[in-house]
């Protein structure tokens, strides 16, 4: 009788165990349930970052993708862009000398890229060491980066020294503060350059205003694009030894150079009273009988070129068109009729092949 007492106890035990087992499973089971309701909203915003990161990564994909498929043109213009603007970051004057290293290179014989030619001594005698350049006309280590920057950066991209040298003037007048403008490519370089095209060519300090008009029209600008160019000496600077020779220099000038010194003196005037920013503020020395050089205070001594002088110096705006429209038009001056030409590898010096290369 105490046995089957026992085993009955034990059988009962086994079954108590057995609902609470139930229960325990029951109770975690609703547990575990309550607890993903709750968490339920987090995973939701878990899938949203997740679908937000994958746009994301997209969208640098697609960029990334825009990128690689950049037009040559553009590659090209943003290879020289960053050149540019990192001389001018460094040396603020050397916009205004890649602006004119572009009007000596254009305005003798086309733009051909024949300033950038060096001499060699016993053989070829280029533009660098005629007087308007010696020791005056710069930048050309700046052009040899930007060539090289868009051989590095646009391969397979063929560029003339010429085309660069367009674009860095551009770029300048940007950089300074003046307007953009569209520059097309396709010029070509010549294998000579012409150091007596450059003395007689290029218009000099001292020339009256018959002889500018004269220089300009050889090159078919009108007297209101001779106007609008010469503003290109709202920035830059001339060097004390040229102003202080007196056939150069309109006598009125306030000058900072002291003229007392040997012709040797390569001190600097700067040719307005802002010459870093590109502005009208040279239009407005000439009215008040302060611009520096003879050639620019002439401006102002015929009805004519001196009411356009006063439109310039009344709104920017229209200077600054006027000289995009003028720069455009001397960028595609073209270089003289049977002249070889090529697109230089090295801009300072012909391609070494005999043919001219296209």
């Amino acid at each position: 009788m105490a046995f089957r007492a026992s085993h009955l106890s034990l059988a009962l035990s086994l079954v108590a165990l057995a609902l609470a087992g139930v229960a325990i499973y029951r109770n975690t089971y609703e547990a575990m349930n309550m607890g993903l309701q709750k968490l339920s909203p987090n995973f939701e915003l878990s899938e949203s970052a997740v679908s937000i990161l994958t746009l994301n990564n997209n969208v640098d994909q697609q960029n990334s993708h825009e990128l690689s498929q950049q037009s040559p043109e553009s590659c090209v213009f943003s290879a020289v862009r960053g050149v540019v603007d990192s001389a001018i970051d460094t040396e603020r004057r050397m916009g205004a000398s890649l602006i004119r290293l572009h009007f000596h290179d254009c305005f003798v014989d086309g733009c051909d890229g024949g300033i950038l030619l060096d001499d060699i001594a016993g053989s070829f005698q280029g533009e660098q060491t005629s007087p308007p350049n010696d020791n005056s006309a710069r930048g050309y280590e700046v052009i040899a980066q930007a060539k090289q920057s868009v051989k590095d950066t646009c391969p397979n991209i063929s560029v003339s020294c010429a085309d660069i040298l367009a674009i860095a003037a551009r770029d300048s007048v940007v950089k300074l503060g003046g307007q953009t403008y569209n520059i097309a490519l396709g010029r070509r370089d010549a294998r000579t350059a012409n150091f007596t095209g450059a003395l007689t060519q290029l218009p000099a300090p001292f020339d009256n205003l018959t002889v500018q008009i004269t220089k300009f029209s050889d090159k078919n600008f009108t007297v209101r694009e001779m106007v609008a160019l010469a503003g290109a000496h709202t920035v830059g600077f001339t060097r004390c030894v040229t102003v202080c020779n007196s056939n150069n220099v309109n006598p009125a000038a306030s000058l900072s150079c002291n003229c007392s010194v040997t012709q040797n003196n390569t001190n600097l005037q700067q040719l307005d009273t802002t010459p870093t920013v590109f502005d009208k503020v040279y239009y407005e020395d000439l009215n008040r009988n302060q611009g520096i050089l003879f050639s620019d205070q002439v401006l102002t001594g015929n009805t004519t070129t001196a009411a356009i002088v006063t439109t310039y110096s009344n709104d920017s705006n229209v200077f600054f068109g006027d000289f995009a429209a003028a720069m455009i038009k001397m960028g595609n001056l073209p270089p003289s009729q049977g002249v070889q030409l090529e697109i230089r590898d090295v801009c300072s010096r012909v391609n070494p092949s005999s043919v001219a290369s296209m």
